[in-house]
C-alpha cells in the first residue's frame, strides 16, 4: 500500500499538526488557564444555535453521555472528532434542524462526556450510541461521524444493523490492518509521517506535556489541517482547548488511539454494512475512501468536498448540509 500523503490521512483523527514542529504558534495561542473562563458552558454554546438546541445528559451504557439536542423530524445523530467536541458541527445543525432531531453528542472520554478508565475501543464506543439511542426513545436513526466518529458510526452501523437508517463517513475509515503499514519516520518527500500514533500509545506522558498547554496543539492541527485557517476562529479554539485542557481529558482522547489494535482484530470479524452508506472525503483522502468503502458496504455512495481540508464541516459547511441532506432524505 502507498504510504503517501492521501493514506496518512486516513489516520486524520490524530495529531497531525504537531508534525509541523519548524514553526511558531498562532498569534492567537495562549495557556488555557487564560481563556478558560471566557469559553461558554454547554448550555450556553447550545442556546446559541437557532433551531431551539438544548443541552442534555444521559446515562447510558454505564456512563453519563453529553448531548445536544435540537430540531424537529427524524432522529440524525452526529459524532465529532479529535481534538473537537460536539461544537464541531455548530454551522450544519441550525440548517440540518429544518429537516430532522439533530443529536450531536460527546463521545466517551470528550468533552462534556465521562472519561472512564476503559471502553475507547470502537466496538464499545457504539455500544453508548446504541444505548442514547434506546434512551431517547428512538428504534433507528440516520448517524454521521467525522474522524473518530466515522470509525464509530461505521462500528455501529455494523453491529447495529436493526437501529441504523443511513450512515455517512466523513474523511476517516474504520482502522484495519494498512494502519500498520504507516512509518515512524518520514521518506524525502512524504510531508506526513504519524510518529503521533505512537506517542498517543504512551501512557501518562501526554498528559504531561498537553495539560494546560492544549492551544497550542489546537492551533497547530487546525493551522496545519485547514485550507482557510479562519474557518475555526479564535473563540472556537478556546472552546476545543478547554475541552482537552486537563489530565483526563488529554487520556480520554489517547484512548481512542490506544485501542486501534482492538479495533483492527474487531474489524476482521465483521461483515458488510448492509444500510446506504455515504463516503464524504476531501481531495486528499477521497482516493482512499474510494478504494475502501466498497469493500465495506453493499449500498455505498462517494462524494468529494472541495477547496478544504480534513475538517471540512467547519470549513465547507454549506456543502456538508448539501450532502447530508440530499443522501438523508
Amino acid at each position: 500500500m502507498s504510504i503517501g500523503r492521501r493514506n496518512a490521512i486516513t489516520l486524520g483523527a490524530g495529531a497531525i499538526a504537531l508534525a509541523a514542529t519548524g514553526g511558531a504558534a498562532s498569534p492567537a495561542a495562549a495557556d488555557d488557564r487564560a481563556v478558560t473562563g471566557a469559553v461558554p458552558s454547554n448550555a450556553e454554546l447550545a442556546r446559541s444555535l437557532a433551531g431551539g438546541f438544548t443541552s442534555n445528559q444521559a446515562e447510558v451504557n454505564g456512563i453519563r453521555l453529553h448531548y445536544v439536542a435540537g430540531g424537529r423530524g427524524e432522529p440524525l445523530i452526529l459524532l465529532p472528532g479529535w481534538p473537537e467536541t460536539w461544537w464541531e458541527y455548530r454551522k450544519v445543525m441550525p440548517a440540518l434542524a429544518a429537516r430532522y432531531r439533530v443529536i450531536a453528542v460527546d463521545l466517551r472520554g470528550m468533552g462534556g462526556s465521562d472519561k472512564p478508565a476503559t471502553g475507547y475501543d470502537k466496538k464499545t464506543m457504539a455500544q453508548d450510541i446504541r444505548g442514547l439511542v434506546r434512551r431517547l426513545g428512538y428504534d433507528k436513526v440516520n448517524i454521521a461521524g467525522h474522524d473518530v466518529g466515522s470509525m464509530i458510526a461505521f462500528s455501529f452501523a455494523v453491529n447495529h444493523p436493526d437501529a441504523v437508517k443511513k450512515v455517512a463517513l466523513l474523511d476517516v475509515t474504520h482502522p484495519d490492518t494498512a494502519y500498520y503499514e504507516f512509518r515512524m519516520l518520514p521518506q524525502p518527500g512524504q510531508p506526513f509521517f504519524p510518529w503521533w500514533f505512537a506517542f498517543n500509545q504512551v501512557h501518562g506522558l501526554p498528559e504531561q506535556l498537553v495539560s494546560g498547554r492544549s492551544r497550542f496543539l489546537v492551533d497547530w492541527m487546525f493551522d496545519y489541517l485547514l485550507v482557510n485557517k479562519t474557518a475555526i476562529g479564535d473563540r472556537d479554539r478556546a472552546v476545543y482547548a478547554q475541552a482537552y485542557s486537563y489530565p483526563d481529558a488529554v487520556r480520554g482522547g489517547n484512548g481512542w488511539y490506544q485501542t486501534f489494535g482492538q479495533d483492527i482484530e474487531d474489524y476482521k470479524t465483521y461483515g458488510k454494512v448492509t444500510a446506504p452508506m455515504l463516503g464524504l472525503a476531501h481531495d486528499a483522502f477521497y482516493g482512499r475512501m474510494s478504494q475502501v468503502l466498497p469493500t465495506q458496504g453493499t449500498d455505498v455512495r462517494l462524494a468529494q468536498v472541495d477547496d478544504t481540508g480534513h475538517y471540512f464541516v467547519e470549513e465547507q459547511p454549506a456543502a456538508v448540509i448539501r450532502h447530508l441532506t440530499d443522501f438523508f432524505g
